[in-house]
């Protein structure tokens, strides 16, 4: 690498490293205002350093000589998601207070959607930041899965999880790496699982609404993946046997 372009793509591997500085921030914020224990801390710790390590490996393969905008707005919710990971793992030593809990989940899915809109406005949409923006957001849901799932029981996990288990699959079954097409159906499937989730986990409804709630979403989660993988082994036979690593990552993208 040329002593320029080492020069030129410092800036870019630091957005990662200035997240994962803003992270501890936040949790030396939430250490302080509600006495953050050993484990909320470990977490959040481990959070914030296995996604500065992802990104920058990202960053390094992708080639970008710019972070853009609308990774700055994806690093935030990140930064967000990171603190709501950590109250969750505090919760199993101690009830973190629901309404910071609430306020952090709510703000991160109020700005999911704001990146893409950003990228589309400043004209620097990339797979990455496509790939990016859905990780997130499929933690987020695994999170807030495993934080209903402590009032309501394992099978709540299955709304987490179901996205990793497709992506597990598609490493067995290629076809299922398949382009889909656009449906604003899926969308807002995948949109509603935080809002019912946060909903359920609020203490707003009675117990038997919330639990309502949250089989809502799982019904409608597994309503679009099925209808999805129904769709795409039909159109199996267009698939080839290995599917390029770019080409995947875009469709998983789409997910």
């Amino acid at each position: 690498m040329a002593l320029n372009d080492m020069y030129a793509a410092r800036p870019v591997q630091q957005e990662p490293a200035v997240g994962a500085g803003v992270q501890l921030v936040l949790l030396a914020l939430l250490g302080a205002a509600i006495g953050l224990g050993p484990v909320g801390w470990l977490t959040g710790l481990v959070f914030a350093v296995v996604s500065w390590a992802v990104l920058s490996r990202a960053l390094h393969r992708s080639g970008l000589d710019s972070f853009g905008p609308a990774n700055r707005v994806t690093l935030g919710r990140a930064t967000l998601v990171g603190g709501v990971t950590a109250l969750v793992a505090d919760s199993f030593e101690g009830a973190p207070p629901v309404t910071l809990f609430v306020a952090l989940t709510a703000v991160a899915l109020l700005l999911d959607g704001v990146d893409g809109k950003v990228a589309r406005r400043t004209g620097t949409t990339t797979a990455l930041g496509a790939r990016f923006d859905m990780e997130v957001d499929a933690f987020l849901i695994l999170v807030l899965s495993v934080y209903v799932a402590l009032d309501f029981g394992p099978w709540v996990l299955l709304i987490g999880a179901m996205r990793y288990v497709f992506v597990a699959a598609a490493r067995v079954w290629p076809w299922l790496n398949a382009p889909l097409p656009p449906s604003t159906a899926r969308k807002t499937v995948a949109a509603l699982q935080g809002i019912l989730l946060l909903l359920a986990s609020s203490g707003l409804l009675p117990v038997p609404a919330s639990a309502g709630v949250v089989v809502l979403a799982l019904a409608l989660l597994t309503w679009s993946f099925g209808r999805d993988v129904v769709w795409l082994r039909r159109h199996a036979h267009a698939v080839p046997d290995t599917v390029p690593v770019q080409a995947e990552e875009l469709d998983l993208a789409a997910r």
